[in-house]
């Protein structure tokens, strides 16, 4: 070391080290023996130079504490802190207290609200006359919605009518035929007798010789087409009884071929009525723009749809592990996510007796190999209460939230209640 060198102390900031390290002794590392080394080779030190002054830096010197500093604690931290303390043992007794008395209530999204819905249509086949409806066009139970061409079931009720009226002819006049044929009968009835006498008489003649076989012969021949000509008669009586329905005296009006001559004529007004389509029951109908004049309907084919708006449910599909409390009839609140704001009040009317899956076109077969059991869903019905009109009208579709209150509290964990037990259990 040159002999003009300033040793120079550098300071350390108390701030920047921890007081325990400051205060803690400096570990003096072991002394080793020194192997001995060839001192290297000092280079040559340039010339000094007298002229240029060397700037002196200020000696430093390390300031240290003994003992470290403590920030004074205001009040209020302290105040926190107790406070703090205070919560923690009340914020555990109202969350057991939430978790005990809580779950009673079933929850689920897998909601929608269900209506009426029909597809309108007729059972006679037409050309569309007329429409007298809109598209979404609110109707009430009985107004027309569509008319068809009239003009071919007109003239099968004429038809029908005339086919009435042969039918009451036809039975009077078979009534009248039975009526006559009895006079035949009667008259019949009487040449038989006749005849029975003039043969007994001439066969009295004939066996005295008195009368010839000719007068004879005669006289029989005539009672024996008297007898043929009375059992014919017995016959035709009989089948206009048959065609009176075995009854002469029946009236016209419950005779069955009249009858079904009345059937077929209110047939032909029925299908006459039906060219009239009139909404079954109050709602709102769509797609009416599918039917034009002019079209040709067939039967049975829709024209639009019919959605009903008196009278609303809902539809949910939860989960089987939650239907452990849910019984019909509990209070239901819902929520419709297009009116977030309101509920609508109601209960539950039914529970499906079996899974959705059930009902699928391919149910699942769980004795095969790769089945995989999942969570089933069991649909419900919840009835609602949209006697209030002043509230917004609910539509078919729309997703729903049920909230369904079984009365059923969730309790201790079970691994409580079987601790408690096993401690009532023993002596």
């Amino acid at each position: 070391m040159p002999a003009d060198a300033t040793i120079v102390s550098l300071r350390s900031d108390t701030a920047e080290a921890p007081a325990a390290r400051r205060d803690a002794p400096r570990e003096q590392p072991e002394q080793r023996p020194r192997e001995e080394r060839p001192a290297p080779e000092q280079p040559e030190r340039p010339p000094e130079q007298p002229d240029r002054p060397r700037r002196e830096q200020p000696e430093q010197t390390i300031e240290r504490s003994s003992e470290p500093e403590k920030a004074p604690q205001s009040p209020r931290r302290r105040w926190l802190r107790w406070v703090s303390f205070a919560l923690l043992p009340l914020t555990l007794i109202v969350g057991g207290y939430w978790y005990v008395t809580g779950g009673r209530v079933m929850s689920t999204d897998n909601a929608y609200v269900e209506a009426d819905k029909v597809g309108i249509s007729t059972d006679v086949s037409g050309i569309v006359k007329e429409i007298d409806v809109r598209n979404n066009q609110q109707v009430k139970t009985g107004d027309v919605l569509f008319r068809l061409d009239d003009l071919p079931f007109r003239l099968a009720l004429e038809r029908a009518d005339a086919q009435v009226g042969i039918v009451g002819n036809d039975l009077n006049a078979l009534k009248a035929n039975y009526q006559d044929m009895l006079a035949q009968i009667k008259q019949a009835q009487n040449d038989i007798e006749y005849y029975d006498r003039e043969f007994l008489r001439q066969q009295d003649l004939a066996a005295k010789n008195i009368a010839s076989q000719q007068t004879f012969d005669t006289a029989r021949r005539n009672q024996q087409n008297a007898q043929q000509k009375l059992a014919s008669l017995n016959q035709q009586l009989a089948a206009i009884a048959a065609n009176l329905n075995g009854d002469p005296d029946i009236p016209v009006e419950q005779h069955p071929r009249y009858r079904d001559a009345v059937a077929q004529r209110n047939e032909a007004a029925r299908q006459l009525d039906h060219t009239v389509v009139k909404a079954p029951f109050a709602g709102i109908v769509t797609n009416v723009p599918s039917l034009a004049p002019g079209k040709y309907l067939q039967a049975s084919m829709t024209a639009f749809y019919l959605v009903a708006t008196d009278y609303v449910w809902v539809d949910s599909n939860p989960k089987e592990t939650e239907l452990t409390n849910v019984r019909a009839g509990q209070p239901v609140t819902v929520t419709v996510d297009t009116y977030p704001d309101l509920e609508w009040h109601g209960a539950v009317e039914s529970i499906s007796p079996a899974a959705a899956q059930e009902f699928s076109l391919l149910p699942a077969q769980n004795t095969s190999g790769n089945w995989v059991k999942v969570v089933q869903r069991i649909p419900m019905r919840v009835r609602l209460d949209t006697s209030d009109k002043n509230r917004p009208a609910l539509r078919a579709g729309m997703s729903a939230v049920v909230d369904v209150d079984t009365g059923h509290q969730r309790g201790l964990p079970q691994f409580l209640t079987a601790l408690f037990g096993r401690a009532h259990a023993s002596p």
